[in-house]
């Protein structure tokens, strides 16, 4: 009986002793310790703001042209019987060189015919002088005054008209003999040449086309902002053609092969009117001498080559200047305060340029403007910045409510 009680109740003990061992031992087990993650601070490029003056460069692209083009026509014609060696495409010549010559003998002729006609017109006139001095003679030997017609007056103004007439034509042959010599008009190079000696010309006859020499032209095309900062040589009505000012300085560049060429120019004018359609103002720029020998080999700047001109602006001063990689989306940038967290900035932006943005009063110098690429939703994210090569670490706090800066921060 009591082994029976035995084997009944040693399992039941058995059972009883383990539900008070495992209940102990759950009821003692450790608490696990709730940390966070670890911030890792982001390493930055960085630079302190200074304060500087800023010389904008207004860039624009143009053509070169002429300051004059001109077409030779001749007046008289004629065969062609001489052409200068300079009177070739290309050709360069000084005002007042003889471009060519038209055979001379007809228009010779017709001088010599016209002074003979002068020649018995005047004899003519000095005839009917001396016949109106003998009647007036006689008249007085007779105690009476002559009458007009007796005086022979018509006579004598119909013979004075004659002479004029042929004075008129003599002129007109002079002038013609001359202009068998066609000079130029300026010191020029020959565009196009249409003639050659032994040609037979007419009046209205293209000879050349030919463009002048002492300076060329540039139109330049500015946008409003840009006019924002140029200084032109406005000319208004009162001053008559007195510009209210010298326009400003202007660099061309082109490019001849590999090699990049610069001149120097000046702003002489700006057109009277905007374009309509694209709503820019075109201003002129002039180069002088450009067919000069120029510094180490530079080719001379030639009629129709495409360049780039750099006006110099204004003069900006006290701006902050900054990479326009810096220049974050929606004009922001991100700037690292003194606990080496990342802050963003909207700015206003003064004046740009391919590399470079300047700002006014946005920013204030001393202040630490992050340049390493990043989204401006890095704002927050707590960096170990280099400022100009030194590096300034922080503190690593992570602000209340910001993200982690390994998932804040993001390439560009």
């Amino acid at each position: 009986m009591i082994n029976s009680r035995l084997k009944f109740l040693l399992p039941v003990g058995v059972v009883l002793v383990a539900l008070v061992v495992g209940r102990a031992i759950i009821s003692s087990k450790p608490q696990a310790e709730r940390t966070a993650p670890p911030v890792v601070p982001l390493s930055v490029e960085a630079t302190r703001l200074v304060s500087t003056d800023y010389q904008v460069m207004v860039t624009a692209d143009g053509t070169v042209r002429p300051r004059t083009s001109s077409t030779l026509i001749p007046q008289v014609p004629g065969r062609v019987i001489e052409v200068s060696p300079s009177f070739r495409e290309g050709g360069f010549f000084e005002r007042g060189d003889v471009l060519l010559r038209i055979e001379p003998r007809d228009f010779e002729l017709a001088l010599s015919s016209a002074e003979a006609q002068v020649a018995q017109a005047s004899a003519a006139m000095e005839q009917e002088l001396a016949l109106a001095e003998v009647v007036k003679h006689d008249w007085e030997s007779l105690g009476k005054q002559a009458p007009d017609l007796g005086l022979r007056k018509p006579q004598i103004a119909a013979a004075r008209a004659a002479l004029q007439s042929a004075e008129a034509q003599l002129e007109r042959a002079q002038v013609d003999l001359q202009r068998t010599v066609i000079r130029a008009p300026y010191a020029g190079r020959i565009l196009e040449q249409n003639v050659d000696i032994g040609q037979f010309v007419s009046v209205g006859t293209t000879l050349a086309k030919i463009y002048a020499v002492d300076y060329v032209e540039i139109r330049l095309p500015l946008s409003n902002r840009q006019l924002e900062y140029v200084r032109l040589p406005e000319r208004f009505r009162n001053d008559g053609n007195v510009t209210s000012q010298e326009g400003p300085a202007v660099t061309i560049e082109a490019v001849v092969g590999r090699t990049t060429y610069t001149w120097e120019g000046r702003i002489v004018r700006a057109e009277g009117t905007i374009d309509t359609q694209s709503r820019q103002l075109y201003v002129v720029a002039q180069v002088d001498a450009p067919y000069a020998r120029g510094p180490e080999g530079r080719p001379p700047l030639r009629i129709g080559q495409f360049v780039q001109a750099r006006i110099h602006g204004a003069l900006l001063k006290n701006v902050i200047v900054i990479p326009r990689s810096a220049l974050r989306e929606g004009g922001e940038v991100l700037l690292v305060d003194e606990d080496s967290v990342l802050r963003r900035r909207a700015v206003s932006v003064l004046w740009s340029d391919e590399t470079q943005v300047v700002l006014g009063d946005s920013l204030a110098p001393g202040e630490i403007l992050a340049l390493t690429p990043m989204s401006v939703s890095a704002d927050g994210s707590p960096v170990t910045a280099t400022v100009d090569g030194v590096v300034m670490k922080g503190r690593g706090a992570r602000p209340p409510g910001s993200q982690p800066a390994r998932d804040a921060a993001s390439s560009e």
